[in-house]
């Protein structure tokens, strides 16, 4: 957010220890919040613990920031659409996505990033596929709350 809290923190790299997850993530926000929203949204070998073949790709969207940090042999547009697409996914998921939305459905925000990224690598780019594994995954978590709760009136002979 524009505080510096993060909402989401996925490593797909190896950041060995809370302190040096910390320290990433302290660096990464300050250099990224610094910027003027008028200048470009990619910064290159801005992470020492990753050296000089890292860059930071980022989307700054009303009170959120969106920050990927990957190889520089990515494209930096298709690190930006994949920004976009995991937005839209949100937005289409919980209808004008906003802060309390990644707090308080973390499990949800998750799930829909891992349809899109998985060990660091994109698997899927449509949302309408995206939105259609969400939907399915909910209608389980619904239908298993049903099998897991007793009608009231065995509850009550039990």
């Amino acid at each position: 957010n524009n505080h510096g809290k993060p909402r989401l923190v996925k490593f797909y790299q190896s950041v060995t220890g809370e302190d040096q997850q910390q320290s990433v993530i302290r660096r990464v926000y300050q250099q990224v919040v610094q910027r003027p929203d008028s200048f470009c949204n990619y910064l290159e070998g801005s992470i020492p613990e990753w050296g000089d073949t890292t860059k930071i790709i980022y989307r700054h969207y009303a009170t959120l920031y969106f920050i990927f940090a990957v190889d520089k042999q990515e494209s930096d547009l298709g690190i930006l659409d994949l920004i976009q697409v995991f937005v839209e996914s949100l937005d289409k998921c919980f209808e004008n996505v906003c802060e309390l939305d990644l707090i308080f459905h973390s499990d949800r925000v998750n799930y829909i990033l891992d349809e899109i990224i998985m060990a660091g690598m994109v698997l899927e780019t449509n949302i309408n596929n995206i939105i259609t594994s969400v939907n399915e995954q909910n209608k389980l978590h619904q239908a298993s709350l049903k099998v897991g709760t007793m009608p009231s009136t065995l509850a009550a002979t039990s």
